[in-house]
């Protein structure tokens, strides 16, 4: 599927800049997480449970910045951008960004956790949304990998469409999400404190970005 697709395991060898900015970022979270700790009355009881945010967003940037947009006509570019609307919708109504019912409550800030929170929260009579940082960065990398993929795909016409949804990369992110709760409850704010899966839910997050990063094609 191009360059982009090179199964080389060089592909993943972090360079020298790469390790400069993760530690960078690395402690610029922690920073910000102790600096949360320290301003409010939360104390925390689970490091774990306040690394998985970052394990999202840390691996959603590094997969956007391990791949480029494929050269393409306006129209693939705008057949890409529209199935990775579809896809982003798709993660945020099963992830729980999103559900097409609510109770009237308005808009909120949470003040969660950094990772977990600041989240919006609007409730309406007929949708509530629930923007947990670490689901948008992290569904909004999804969608970018897989507009890439699609892009790739239409470069070599009708097989290279075909075999997208054929490769291993491609469908496991999608049948992984359809999965109930694989990547967390399709509720509110309050499912946080809720005992969901989030090991699983992180462990294929992290496998997708790697499949669609890498993209195997047996």
């Amino acid at each position: 599927m191009g360059a982009s697709a090179s199964l080389s395991p060089g592909r993943f060898r972090p360079a020298k800049a790469t390790l400069l900015y993760g530690a960078l970022l690395v402690n610029g979270e922690l920073a910000l997480v102790l600096l949360y700790f320290a301003l409010s009355s939360s104390v925390p009881t689970d490091p774990v449970f306040l690394a998985y945010p970052f394990v999202w967003i840390n691996a959603a940037v590094w997969g956007v910045s391990r791949v480029d947009l494929p050269a393409a006509s306006g129209r693939q570019r705008l057949l890409a951008a529209g199935v990775a609307i579809a896809y982003f919708l798709l993660l945020g109504g099963l992830g729980g960004l999103y559900m097409l019912h609510g109770d009237g409550l308005g808009t909120r800030i949470s003040w969660m956790a950094p990772g977990w929170g600041p989240t919006l929260v609007y409730s309406g009579t007929a949708v509530t949304v629930s923007l947990f940082p670490y689901k948008v960065v992290g569904f909004g990398a999804l969608a970018y990998l897989v507009a890439v993929t699609v892009l790739d795909a239409a470069r070599t016409g009708v097989a290279g469409v075909l075999g997208l949804f054929s490769c291993v990369s491609c469908t496991w992110p999608v049948a992984a999400t359809l999965l109930t709760g694989v990547f967390g409850s399709a509720s509110a704010v309050t499912a946080v404190s809720q005992n969901q899966p989030y090991a699983l839910a992180t462990a294929v997050f992290v496998s997708s970005v790697l499949l669609l990063v890498w993209r195997p094609t047996q």
